[in-house]
């Protein structure tokens, strides 16, 4: 092949990697710039231009594949600013789901079927992994694009921090939702009274009652720290913002909280009925994993400036 023919070939190669709408204008521009180079270093060298002059031009030029990205747009999923909370999440997503799956296989391997157990929990981790994987792609892929599309919705605005005031009414509600809600785990059957008018069945009384033993152990524990709640509140109503005081108690009473609460998960029947005593254990599991989550990001994201 002589130069004209390896420039054609080359052209005709990076215009077949564009969209048909841009690869006649684009392979017109690029032949015109490659003739004229190859013009100029055969006059710079003093000889007529040939194969292995175009060759060598065409090798420092670049392949076709980066040729053709530098006249479109390139294709980003995830932003490279995103890609370390990309990972981040997508590592612990498929830690919860491998806690969540040998938790559900414990049972079964406690029982004596530990192949049984094993080929199960390996079985079972990889839809949930790959979904989870999957929506991580299209959040953090329509959070770039909607970025590109609305530049102004990714202008900065101040984190709400511990210097900054707190919502009065917000906390407000917060401590009458904690009253409520510890009142109702405390006395569940009072939801049967009132929407039933006491006309529920005894199966229904019986599937939520506590078991004697957590009544006794776990729930003296679980329901005061819960009340704990309403004291930081109310400090916090009076004072108006945080301090460092307030979040170090905050800190404490959560970490204490979370120990209870894995305790009463791990530490025997909630309810005597079994469906109940599930369905209470898979909302204490999600709630310690959200917790955990909770915590792990903010002790990822402190910031204490003075010297390394």
């Amino acid at each position: 092949m002589n130069a004209n023919e390896l420039i054609e070939s080359y052209v005709a190669d990076v215009a077949a990697r564009l969209p048909r709408r841009q690869r006649n204008d684009v392979a017109f521009e690029l032949r015109a710039l490659l003739g004229e180079e190859l013009a100029g270093k055969a006059e710079f060298t003093g000889r007529e231009a040939d194969a292995a002059m175009a060759m060598e031009l065409l090798r420092g030029f670049g392949r076709p594949a980066d040729v053709a990205a530098r006249y479109q747009p390139t294709l980003t999923l995830i932003d490279p600013t995103d890609g370390r909370s990309f990972l981040r999440l997508a590592v612990a997503g498929v830690a919860v789901v491998v806690l969540v799956r040998t938790l559900a296989v414990l049972p079964l391997a406690l029982s004596g079927y530990w192949l049984s157990a094993i080929g199960s929990w390996w079985a079972s981790l990889f839809v949930p992994s790959l979904c989870w994987l999957g929506l991580l792609v299209v959040g953090f892929g329509s959070a770039a694009w909607a970025r590109r599309r609305w530049p102004e919705s990714a202008e900065w605005k101040p984190r709400v921090g511990d210097n900054l005031p707190v919502n009065r009414a917000g906390l407000a509600m917060g401590v009458i939702g904690i009253l409520c809600g510890v009142y109702l785990l405390a006395n569940p059957t009072w939801l049967l009274d009132v929407f039933l008018g006491g006309r529920a069945a005894p199966a229904a009384y019986e599937a939520l009652a506590y078991t004697d033993s957590f009544r006794q152990k776990q729930a003296p524990w679980l329901f005061g720290l819960q009340l704990l709640f309403v004291p930081i509140f109310l400090a916090l109503i009076v004072k108006g913002r945080w301090s460092p005081m307030l979040r170090r108690i905050f800190d404490v009473h959560g970490l204490l909280l979370y120990a209870v609460a894995a305790w009463a998960l791990f530490g025997g029947p909630i309810f005597r009925v079994g469906v109940a005593d599930s369905a209470m254990k898979l909302a204490l599991l999600l709630t310690l994993v959200w917790m955990l989550i909770h915590y792990g990001m903010r002790w990822s994201r402190r910031v204490k400036p003075r010297p390394d």
